[in-house]
Formats: structure tokens, C-alpha cells, sequence
């Protein structure tokens, strides 16, 4: 049984921090200090240090000391992290009510989040609203305002779990998963739509940009699942990792999901990833492996299948080797190996300004291609330097 009680103490001194120590069974102690409740609790079963907090200026104290921690209506001050990179082992992180951020000029992430046997997740209502109104002006990561390098920053270990999270109006790239292990990512939604519109920063182009929804890095064995992705980039993108699967993704007006870009960075393989089952529409693209022109790195073992596509405007299907992110060279390079790629059962609708599939490979750069079961239709100019196996036709 878990027994927990609200105290109001008008005399505490404190206004720091709050304290939630390591209880003996059935031990109770709330604490109240300006506007920063927080709630701690013990069970007569287990060592859980449940704590609530209302206000930022509580929780560093409350991630120090707990274990079952509620977010509730936080605002985090400008030029501040929501900084949950030090959770104790365990922990249970949980948002209520909305939570906000304020404008700074700076490039740091907005939240962290790290640690091991970590499950971050929302109670129903709850909404993470980045403020990225006060930032977009239609350049992104590219130039003008400095932004936040990303909203959310992610390093979890043993079985972590993110799930139910509903996020919108995020500055820029939203989530950067990097160096995890084991991590589940599901049943998220990212509503970046508000960035559709410009602005009178953007000169006409939408306000959002460079908005990716989900960045992965450097992980191993890491599964993202039946989430939502509505912004104007990457819906997805794998950048170097191995054993990871996405599947039941729903992407609407972004850049499609995507291997990439590869190629002049710290880390530049990525191997055994599994993208399935999901729709992207109103997008740049569909499937994508983009690597970087005139780098080095290996793209091995990535399986596209049961992907939907509709309204695509760029690519249905694309491969391309001559990247960079001001815009492709029209010459590839052959640094970047590309082998063993599988795409089946990929169908939909193309603009007809689009190619429905588009390949542009090295010399010598890319191998060991099997499509089947492809049927992209509207697109024009279809164009392939390399002739996958099966029953494909450029």
C-alpha cells in the first residue's frame, strides 16, 4: 500500500530546495516552500520515493532524492534545462498539466534525460508546449536566431521506456537519442503544425525548420513504435547505431524516414535497421538513405517494408550519395559503402513534379540491392544509376 499525504508548512525556510530523503517503510514527509510542492511518499513493500513538483526551482532536489517523480505545470525559466540527466536508477518520470518554456537566446537542449530502468510518460491531458513560436524564422539550425540544439536530449540504458507524450511546438530538432541501449520509444505524438505558417522572421517560408522529430545516434537494440510526427523535416533519422527498429509511424509533412545524412561525423556506420509499417504523407520524400559528399562510413543491413506513401513531393524512394545540407552536389561520392538493402511492399502516390524513385550512387559505392512488391505512382523522371534485384523497375 503506498500512503502519501500533502503538509503545508507556512514556517519552512527553505525556498532552494525540497527535500524527499530515502524513507523507512511508512515514513510520510511533504514539504511545501513558495510555490514548489513537493510530495514524498515510501511503500511498506518497496524503497519508492514519490514526489510531486509544481514549480523548476524544485527539481533538482526532487530527481537527487526520488524515484516516482510527477512534473506538474512546470514552467522552466529561459535559458534553463528541465534537467532529468542524473535520474536515480529506476525512476519513473511522469508529466501533468503543461509544461513551458521560456525564450532564451542559447543553443543548449531545453531537456535531458538519462539514466538506467528509466520510464518517462504523461499523464492524460498532459501537453509539452516548446515555445518554438519565439524562436522560428524560417532557418532552423542553418542561421539566424540561436536556437536550442535540440528540444530533448536522451541517453537511457537497461529497460527504459518512453511512451505517451504529446509535444508540441518544439524550436528545432526534437528528439536526440544518442548512446542508448535497449531504449522503447512509443505511442508519442509531435505536433509541429503551428510551424507550417511564416512568419514575419521567415520571408515567406514556413516558420519551422530543421524540426526532425526523431534524431537517433550511436544506439544499439533501440525500437521506436506507433508514434505521430507532424513537422518539417526528418520524421525519422537513423545517423550511425545498430539493431534498431521503427514501426508503425505515422509522418505527415516532413522529409519522410531516413538513414542519414552518413558521412563526417564522429560516428558514421549503421547497421541492421528496420523501418516498417508506417505512412508518410505530404512529405519531401519517402524512403531515404542519404550519405554525405566526399565522407566515409558504412550503411549495411537496412529493411524498408509495408510503407505507405501519399503526396510525396521530392522522392518516393531515394538513395543518394552526393549530400550536403545546402543541397545535393548532382555528384556522388563513393566514401560511404552502401550494401545489403531490402525494400518491399512500398507503395503510393507521388506529385507529378517528383521522381517516384531516384538512386544515385558511387562508383563501386553500393551493392547487394533487392526491391520487390515497389509500386510509387505520379512522378516523372524516375532515375537510377544502380539496378536493384527483384522484381523492380527504375
Amino acid at each position: 500500500m503506498r500512503l502519501a499525504i500533502y503538509l503545508h508548512r507556512e514556517d519552512l525556510k527553505d525556498n532552494e530546495a525540497m527535500l524527499c530523503p530515502n524513507m523507512r517503510s511508512s515514513a510520510i514527509v511533504a514539504l511545501l516552500a513558495s510555490a514548489s510542492l513537493v510530495l514524498c511518499a515510501s511503500t511498506t513493500t518497496a524503497a519508492t520515493t514519490a514526489c510531486t513538483v509544481t514549480a523548476y526551482s524544485a527539481l533538482a532536489s526532487a530527481t537527487a532524492s526520488c524515484t516516482d517523480l510527477t512534473l506538474e505545470n512546470i514552467a522552466v525559466p529561459g535559458g534553463q534545462t528541465l534537467d532529468l540527466s542524473k535520474l536515480k536508477a529506476g525512476t519513473t518520470v511522469r508529466f501533468a498539466g503543461t509544461t513551458t518554456f521560456g525564450y532564451h537566446d542559447w543553443d543548449s537542449d531545453l531537456i535531458d534525460v538519462g539514466g538506467t530502468n528509466i520510464t518517462v510518460t504523461a499523464e492524460a491531458g498532459a501537453i509539452i508546449d516548446g515555445n518554438g513560436q519565439s524562436w522560428w524564422d524560417g532557418q532552423g539550425s542553418n542561421g539566424g536566431i540561436a536556437k536550442p540544439d535540440h528540444f530533448i536530449g536522451v541517453k537511457l540504458l537497461g529497460n527504459s521506456v518512453i511512451q505517451g507524450l504529446y509535444i508540441q511546438n518544439y524550436p528545432v530538432h526534437c528528439f536526440s537519442i544518442s548512446n542508448s541501449a535497449g531504449l522503447i520509444l512509443e505511442n508519442i505524438i509531435l505536433n509541429n503544425t503551428a510551424g507550417n505558417a511564416p512568419n514575419n522572421r521567415s520571408d515567406g517560408l514556413p516558420a519551422a525548420h530543421n524540426t526532425d522529430g526523431f534524431d537517433i545516434s550511436g544506439c544499439n537494440n533501440t525500437i521506436l513504435r506507433d508514434s505521430s510526427v507532424y513537422n518539417q523535416d526528418d520524421c525519422v533519422a537513423v545517423t550511425s547505431g545498430n539493431g534498431i527498429t521503427v514501426n508503425g509511424m505515422y509522418c505527415d509533412g516532413g522529409h519522410g524516414l531516413s538513414i542519414g545524412s552518413i558521412g563526417g561525423k564522429s560516428n558514421n556506420n549503421v547497421t541492421n535497421v528496420l523501418f516498417e509499417n508506417s505512412v508518410i504523407l505530404n512529405s519531401q520524400n519517402g524512403a531515404r538513405i542519404k550519405t554525405n559528399y566526399n565522407t566515409t562510413g558504412y550503411v549495411a543491413g537496412i529493411a524498408y517494408q509495408n510503407i505507405t506513401v501519399s503526396n510525396i513531393s521530392n522522392y518516393g524512394i531515394d538513395i543518394q550519395q552526393d549530400y550536403l545540407n545546402g543541397g545535393p552536389t548532382g555528384t556522388p561520392s563513393s566514401g560511404v559503402i552502401i550494401t545489403n538493402i531490402t525494400m518491399t511492399d512500398i507503395h503510393g502516390t507521388a506529385e507529378s513534379s517528383a521522381k517516384d524513385y531516384y538512386i544515385l550512387c558511387g562508383s563501386g559505392s553500393c551493392s547487394d540491392f533487392t526491391f520487390n512488391d515497389i509500386n510509387i505512382t505520379g512522378g516523372t523522371n524516375d532515375s537510377c544509376n544502380v539496378q536493384p534485384t527483384g522484381d523492380f523497375m527504375c
